[in-house]
């Protein structure tokens, strides 16, 4: 039986920085990933002739945990494009085309409304619980717009670009998952929406998971997918699928909270963790990738709520082989489940609702609901958990300790609060088994 200091699950950010400090530190660490990939919930994969993020996308300064490490490996960023046409639904539903200041004046009202009472809701972005958000968190997202005084046309508008943020039906999505984000960015909406969608980094969400990984001290063990975690005298028991068993001193799981299940823990997961696994998260939603014939001008598209895409974006101008112009789109819903990935025919539909004229002729991407280590999206909360459950979230259990985005602070729901929470925990760790 193999015997080693820490057991970390999972080769995300979350794992790969909490196996990296603690390997680097001293302690002798396994990393057992399930998939035959590093990397989590971000994945760069070459498709539709580029490599596009089949999962999370987009970083900015104003978050220091993925900041710092992009500053360690020399990673730098390019911006999105910006948008040439802006479209949207009219108060009859009809087709709109405007500029970006155009529709920016559209939704400014909406967007600081929603958000306006940030600054006493949660005074301080790294603390998330403090504050009114206490008494607030009860609401949906959809329970504040339903109070705002906006026409059809601005409400379709300012319901999209929520649900682009938060992948999920508003009525089920928290207000804290809006009013914590924007308080990471100082109260500021707009600095919010830059933050989460504008910038990414140069040679991909891979390209930095890769150079982490290449610090990490200890073996990064692909393909191996843990089925239990027995706790013992001596820290716990670890036993694979294929049957082998691993003695360590520490565990550090980084399941999200949505695939938490998948492991059979003895003892069983704290209260906490059976509860909001039980209620699951509150993101749902899809993102896709999309190829278009020819090079359109860059635009960002806006439908309903109820759509299946509410958000639609030109990113990238491409040309194959046979020197044909093409451009690829990414779309966003808030139900993954209205989203047919095989069926092209549905797919133009949905396009066509929010931007009508395109042809699509190929999609690629991944269903993150229906993968049993993930469960979910980007993690938002519903109506009263993040201020019910995130402190405990975040408590070890025994030699069980919890490293996910999942329960981070600041950026929770981002890649920067992934890194976070394993750094967090490789910490508890460290201190927990030095000598005193």
């Amino acid at each position: 039986m193999q015997s080693v200091d820490v057991v970390v699950i999972g080769a995300g950010f979350a794992g790969l920085v909490a196996a990296r400090e603690l390997g680097q530190a001293g302690l002798n660490v396994l990393t057992l990933e399930a998939r035959d990939r590093i990397g989590g919930r971000t994945w760069t994969d070459h498709r539709l002739g580029h490599d596009l993020e089949i999962g999370a996308n987009w970083v900015h300064w104003v978050q220091p945990h993925i900041w710092a490490e992009m500053t360690r490996y020399q990673r730098g960023i390019v911006r999105s494009p910006q948008s040439e046409e802006m479209y949207w639904r009219g108060s009859d539903g009809s087709q709109r085309c405007g500029t970006l200041a155009e529709f920016m004046a559209l939704i400014d009202e909406g967007q600081q409304q929603l958000i306006d009472d940030v600054r006493t809701a949660i005074p301080r972005g790294s603390a998330p619980t403090e504050g009114e958000i206490r008494q607030l968190d009860r609401l949906s997202v959809q329970d504040r717009f339903d109070t705002l005084n906006l026409s059809q046309e601005a409400r379709d508008a300012n319901e999209s670009v929520w649900v682009g943020h938060l992948n999920a039906p508003l009525h089920q999505v928290g207000i804290s998952s809006a009013l914590r984000w924007v308080a990471a960015t100082g109260g500021h909406w707009q600095l919010m929406h830059e933050a989460s969608a504008t910038y990414r980094i140069v040679d991909g969400m891979g390209g930095l998971t890769t150079l982490i990984a290449a610090d990490v001290p200890g073996e990064i063990r692909l393909n191996t997918t843990v089925t239990s975690v027995t706790q013992t005298e001596t820290g716990a028991l670890v036993e694979t699928t294929d049957g082998e068993q691993i003695q360590a001193r520490k565990v550090v799981n980084t399941l999200p909270v949505n695939a938490s299940a998948g492991i059979h823990f003895t003892p069983e997961l704290p209260d906490v963790w059976l509860r909001q696994h039980a209620e699951t998260v509150a993101s749902q939603g899809t993102k896709v990738w999309m190829r278009v014939e020819g090079h359109i001008p860059r635009f960002s598209g806006y439908a309903t709520q109820h759509d299946p895409f509410s958000v639609l974006k030109a990113e990238f101008y491409c040309t194959d082989a046979e020197g044909k112009d093409y451009t690829i789109l990414v779309g966003f819903g808030g139900d993954h489940s209205r989203v047919d990935l095989e069926d092209l025919a549905s797919i133009q539909d949905a396009v066509d609702r929010v931007r009508p004229g395109l042809t699509i002729t190929e999609v690629a991407a991944h269903d993150w609901m229906t993968d049993p280590l993930a469960l979910t999206t980007w993690m938002t909360h519903r109506p009263g958990q993040l201020t019910r459950d995130l402190t405990e979230l975040q408590q070890p259990q025994g030699a069980v300790h919890f490293a996910t985005t999942d329960n981070a602070n600041l950026w929770g729901g981002f890649i920067d609060g992934a890194i976070e929470s394993g750094l967090r925990e490789s910490h508890r760790v460290l201190e927990e088994l030095r000598p005193h």
